[in-house]
């Protein structure tokens, strides 16, 4: 058994350890099962390809890091996750008092750790299966974090006009805020960022090439318009 076999093993039975585990007596136990319908349906597709298109062992991790802190917040409710009990426990007093927070900010994490963990795993798709290089193996990934999280948003209105009343509220997990669907773009677009500009930087100096295939990323390779008759 290799390494990475051994590894990706592992850190699938820490999941499932820590999904049975809030799956024990949640919050609110339909607006659990929402919240995990798409993680069900992703850890059946990781399981699936495992075989034929296996991920790096830095994909995993990022994506089983992302998929624990999910977890939590789907067992209390993003919107009820008592992290300023914890804090308070551990160090006498509320973290959001340390900050002058006024809200439950564990969805706004939740977000950011998105753009953050699984613009990597994301990238490693694009080079790998779209064979993208230089400027567009950054610039991707961080789009198609941007769009996914677009349509989260999208999904959550839908779910919430669709079930409406408690549940709808706490799926939604607006808290009152009115730009909450923009903050949570903006953190999960920031997280994308600093994710490829590190992979950028690090790239940029231990990658041979890495301006040569950054430049020829950006040249025309077909000065045609498409579907135009070619004036050259």
């Amino acid at each position: 058994m290799s390494q990475k076999t051994r590894l990706v093993i592992t850190l699938g039975i820490l999941f499932t350890i820590v999904f049975v585990l809030c799956a024990i007596n949640p919050h609110d136990r339909a607006d659990w099962a929402l919240e995990n319908a798409l993680t069900v349906i992703f850890v059946i597709a990781l399981v699936s390809t495992y075989k034929f298109f296996p991920l790096s062992k830095t994909s995993y991790i990022c994506i089983f890091i992302f998929m624990c802190f999910h977890e939590v917040g789907a067992h209390y409710t993003y919107a009820e996750v008592p992290y300023n009990q914890w804090t308070k426990t551990l160090f006498g007093s509320e973290l959001n008092s340390w900050f002058g927070f006024e809200r439950n900010h564990y969805d706004r994490l939740v977000h950011f750790l998105y753009g953050l963990l699984l613009a990597y795993p994301i990238r490693e798709v694009f080079v790998r299966v779209g064979n993208v290089k230089g400027f567009w193996g950054y610039f991707l990934p961080l789009d198609l974090t941007m769009s996914t999280s677009m349509i989260f948003e999208l999904i959550e209105w839908g779910a919430a006009e669709y079930f409406g009343g408690d549940l709808g509220v706490a799926y939604l997990g607006t808290q009152g805020d009115i730009w909450d669907a923009h903050k949570d773009m903006a953190l999960a677009s920031l997280g994308a960022l600093i994710t490829m500009l590190v992979v950028a930087t690090i790239n940029y100096k231990w990658q041979r090439g890495f301006a040569e295939e950054w430049n020829h990323s950006l040249s025309i390779k077909r000065r045609a318009p498409l579907g135009e008759e070619s004036d050259y």
